[in-house]
């Protein structure tokens, strides 16, 4: 796992506010998010052994998150410092019907290098699926494709947040998680599209999520990328992984948070 780790900072409104109006919202409360951080969260809870590369910040929120990663099963031997820097923080706005906004100020997140990628490229090549995310640098994820094409390592990429990807990285990734919107920016071989409370499809391949009361929707997808990298690690095709990836991402929208607890 390559990506992100974020403190989410998250208050709920009745309704999202239009351009340059105010409203009033609920209290305030921090949790811990980030792609990265939350894919490897929910690939934990799906049975996978999971390590994660990736930085935080050298303050109380970056110490904090490493040994609540290392409680949870998270595997962070790589998971640097940045001194200077805090740790990457996300500003969440959620709505009354459990919809959220999300703006990311990347922090550490942003220093994640090629090198670093390089220094874990053990990891990765005895891994069976590395999974990674597009809120780090464009360097660190091409890092991850060319340490992964060497050695055979299956490339899960969740294109999110949407930027132009090169054909090569495009061509790898097997596959590349998308919802609806974002789908509509790439053209991949294996394409994977998240369709909210609809399900998932890939290929000729659907799956439809269980009914469950939604309380807040933030990392639903990231709870379904992790499960279904999880799934494809031991050995699940594509219908038994979508399955599996729709369940997990169904079960993330029943607690406040990206992450559970």
């Amino acid at each position: 796992m390559v990506g992100s780790l974020n403190v989410d900072l998250v208050t709920e409104v009745r309704r999202h506010p239009s351009p340059g109006e105010t409203v009033l919202g609920g209290d305030l409360r921090r949790s811990r998010g980030g792609k990265g951080a939350n894919q490897a969260i929910g690939a934990v809870r799906a049975g996978a052994s999971v390590a994660l590369v990736g930085r935080v910040g050298d303050d109380a929120d970056g110490r904090a998150y490493r040994d609540a990663l290392a409680a949870a099963g998270v595997d962070v031997t790589h998971l640097r410092t940045t001194p200077d820097v805090a740790t990457g923080t996300a500003l969440i706005v959620v709505d009354g019907r459990g919809e959220n906004t999300i703006v990311v100020a990347p922090g550490a997140n942003a220093r994640l290098t090629a090198a670093d990628v390089r220094d874990a490229a053990g990891a990765i090549r005895g891994a069976d699926v590395v999974l990674v995310q597009l809120e780090i640098g464009q360097d660190a994820v091409d890092a991850v494709s060319e340490v992964a094409g060497e050695a055979g390592t299956r490339l899960v990429l969740n294109a999110s947040p949407v930027r132009p990807l090169p054909p090569s990285l495009l061509a790898l990734a097997d596959p590349l998680v998308v919802n609806e919107h974002e789908a509509r920016e790439y053209d991949a071989v294996s394409l994977c599209v998240t369709l909210g409370s609809a399900g998932a499809r890939w290929g000729e391949d659907s799956a439809t999520p269980p009914r469950v009361e939604v309380v807040d929707t933030t990392g639903a997808g990231d709870a379904f990328a992790g499960a279904l990298a999880a799934a494809l690690a031991a050995g699940e095709g594509r219908a038994g992984a979508l399955g599996a990836a729709v369940a997990a991402g169904a079960e993330a929208t029943t607690w406040l948070g990206a992450q559970p607890g």
